[in-house]
């Protein structure tokens, strides 16, 4: 594993995490979770990420529940939660959004669920326009005084309202968001690559960037139609099937053209999309998902392709789903 710093932050996360979404407490259950979360602590994985709104708080509890059993010495590894949605179908007003009511008992409920005494990372998971910043922020400073959470940070923010919440920090004395966690990988690169980019050298922001298989397109599974087993064939997450796949396919085109540099490499198009993700200096941390052991395994050991993926190959791939 190689672990890389949460932007300009003191942290080291490692460059794979895990997280939860989707997986938890709906096709993953205990038994499993337990595994997986022992082979990513075996592989290196020092990252643990979750949200309130994950199986409405179950995936939280599941998470919670497998670390305590197995026992990680606390002061290496971490988690996060982050507050927004709620944890549950239909949230009273007060339980959602990022008012300083909410995002301080969110921070309560998902420290229970946890069961830890902080969260190392908390994170906004959408901004809220029907909240000030200023409350928001200040509110985040007060759990972070109160050593209840490490290091805040928005997700899927956008950067003019990142941009703002370092300038009420700066102007009173409050704690800063330290990092952002948005969607990156090789079909969408525009907000990580363009949008964040003054923000990476004005504040030091860290990314612990989601979905790198683009919700499991980019691992090939869908190239000949989508598997019943798969998230795109729940009802839960039709939603999901044309963003993903794009109209009348056309993002599973410019996939099935990584085959042959994936083929070069002697890798799957999975650990390729994945390798390329980490090689960007500016993510600090790629973070998986898996409904299976042999999955996350499998995806784990796209280290293995990131020395091969020079400057041009880089840029190849890239070009190959342009």
């Amino acid at each position: 594993m190689q672990y890389r710093r949460l932007g300009q932050s003191g942290l080291p996360l490692s460059v794979l995490s895990f997280g939860t979404w989707a997986t938890f407490g709906k096709s993953v259950g205990r038994s499993l979770a337990r595994d997986m979360l022992a082979l990513a602590w075996d592989r290196g994985v020092n990252f643990f990420d979750n949200a309130e709104t994950y199986g409405n708080g179950v995936a939280e509890s599941l998470m919670g529940d497998v670390l305590a059993d197995l026992r990680f010495p606390r002061d290496s590894w971490c988690v996060s939660s982050k507050v927004f949605f709620g944890a549950s179908d239909h949230p009273k007003p007060t339980q959602r959004g990022l008012s300083r009511k909410h995002v301080v008992e969110a921070c309560h409920q998902a420290l229970q669920r946890l069961r830890v005494d902080y969260l190392d990372l908390y994170f906004c998971h959408r901004p809220d326009p029907d909240t000030p910043i200023e409350e928001t922020v200040a509110a985040m400073d007060l759990l972070v005084r109160q050593g209840k959470v490490l290091y805040w940070g928005t997700s899927e923010w956008p950067a003019d309202a990142i941009r703002e919440a370092h300038r009420i920090a700066r102007e009173n004395h409050l704690t800063a968001p330290t990092m952002e966690q948005p969607q990156y990988n090789l079909l969408h690169r525009e907000r990580v690559e363009v949008e964040y980019a003054p923000l990476y050298q004005d504040f030091g922001m860290g990314t612990t960037i989601w979905s790198p298989l683009a919700s499991g397109l980019l691992s090939g599974k869908y190239d000949d139609g989508v598997p019943a087993d798969s998230r795109l064939a729940h009802p839960d997450y039709a939603w999901l099937h044309d963003t993903v796949l794009g109209e009348h396919g056309q993002r599973v085109a410019k996939v099935q053209r990584l085959r042959p540099l994936a083929d070069e490499l002697g890798c799957s198009t999975a650990q390729l999309a994945i390798a390329w993700c980490v090689a960007n200096p500016h993510v600090s941390t790629v973070m998986l998902g898996a409904s299976r052991l042999e999955q996350l395994q499998h995806n784990l050991d796209a280290l293995d392709v990131l020395p091969k993926l020079d400057e041009a190959m880089r840029q190849r791939v890239a070009q190959a789903v342009a």
